[in-house]
């Protein structure tokens, strides 16, 4: 599918005009806007899904901004439906309130918190906290179930500044997994300058680009996913405002994820761990357009492989249904043009998706019992991320004989 880079478009952090396709997706829906059965049958709104690479500060980013508002204020993503980062919050804010030193003093500030999954364990260990988080049906469980003070708004440098002035800095903030949803990351990274006290430490994660390429994780590009960050993409960033990138820790969550430790530039340095990752990514080549250039010929290798497979099961009469009604499966369905024709339907263990349905694909959102119920042939594994919960909690699906399909990097049987 051919990339047409929209007149006007620069660079989301430097402001380059020169920029290079990687690859497209094709005219996609909102990948979490699951949608009820009178919305499917009018049709969801589409939007290309396209990703360049900007050859001068080396950030991979798709063309098309979506209005956050439109994204973001209602949301059916919760956090704590998910043993796996339940059990990563609570290690990391347990390191950081022994590393750091937190106490009752001390306050630990996160933007986009969600339902406070993270932000309630440093509550629990007499840390004041407060959670950023725009979404109002997820602020709302933040506050009344898990007793998390939240200010429902999206963060941005006038925010910042009103909890600066109030004197409400942060000696540690969370961001994870919201950079990338950033449209503007200049003001973004500024607020983070603003909002954080003078020794303080912002700690950010996100899916590392390297992953994403060399995984062929393309199912983690979606409208939400304004940019897909390497190291050195991310340097010049935080520098242009007075933030030094301290640390980095590569972790395996979403596929292999990025950690960066980073401070106020008068007061911090550049640490061995940054030194040597942006060392590797030189080596690599990964600042550079060539490294990017085989990743649509894969990416077109997995979805013929898939439809093929898919196509071989339903012509020996069996069936296949889904787990994970998440961002992932709207954007491998749709790309792939797989749908309720082939796919009975998708389970997922957030109540607040049952019932509704994959915009674009069709497939109806049923709870996870589901597949014991009904003991489908084959199920296509789309939370790859999480394989491992999954296999553990569908034991018993899999010792009745049902099989998961793995579809990133490679088809596989699990």
């Amino acid at each position: 599918m051919a990339i047409v880079i929209p007149d006007g478009y620069a660079c989301r952090s430097c402001g380059s005009t020169s920029l290079s396709p990687v690859v497209s997706l094709g005219a996609q829906p909102l990948a979490n806007a699951l949608v009820t059965r009178e919305e499917l049958d009018r049709g969801p709104p589409v939007y290309p899904l396209d990703v360049v690479f900007c050859e001068d500060c080396s950030l991979a980013q798709i063309t098309v901004t979506v209005p956050p508002e439109e994204l973001f204020r209602e949301y059916l993503y919760f956090s704590s439906y998910s043993t796996s980062l339940l059990d990563h919050a609570a290690k990391l804010a347990a390191r950081l309130v022994e590393e750091r030193g937190l106490d009752g003093n001390s306050l630990v500030v996160e933007i986009a918190s969600n339902d406070g999954y993270l932000l309630r364990n440093y509550a629990e260990a007499g840390v004041r906290v407060l959670g950023i988080e725009p979404a109002r049906n997820i602020a709302k469980v933040a506050v009344e179930e898990h007793g998390v003070a939240t200010i429902c708004e999206f963060f941005s440098t006038e925010l910042a500044a009103q909890l600066a002035a109030r004197g409400e800095q942060a000696d540690l903030l969370h961001a994870h997994n919201v950079l990338a949803h950033v449209a503007d990351l200049n003001g973004f990274v500024a607020g983070i300058a603003t909002v954080l006290k003078p020794d303080g430490i912002a700690v950010l994660e996100f899916p590392y680009v390297r992953d994403m390429i060399d995984k062929c994780e393309f199912d983690t590009i979606y409208h939400e996913h304004l940019c897909y960050f390497s190291l050195s993409a991310l340097v010049s960033l935080f520098e242009r405002h007075g933030l030094t990138i301290a640390n980095v820790e590569s972790i395996p969550i979403h596929g292999g994820s990025l950690r960066i430790f980073a401070g106020i530039s008068a007061g911090c340095s550049r640490g061995q761990a940054v030194e040597s990752l942006l060392a590797q990514e030189r080596a690599c080549g990964l600042d550079a357009l060539p490294y990017y250039s085989d990743f649509a010929r894969r990416v077109e290798a997995v979805r013929e492989a898939l439809c093929a497979r898919v196509a071989e099961i339903r012509a020996a009469g069996q069936r296949v249904a889904a787990y994970g009604a998440a961002a992932k499966c709207t954007v491998l369905l749709n790309y792939c043009g797989i749908g309720a024709d082939q796919i009975d339907y998708v389970v997922d263990a957030n109540p607040h998706k049952v019932g509704r349905y994959v915009p674009g694909a069709g497939l109806r959102v049923e709870p996870i019992g589901k597949l014991l119920e009904d003991q489908p042939d084959y199920t296509l594994l789309l939370v790859w991320n999480i394989a491992k919960e999954v296999l553990i909690q569908q034991a018993e699906y899999v010792r009745r004989g049902g099989r998961f399909i793995r579809v990133i990097p490679q088809i596989e049987l699990l």
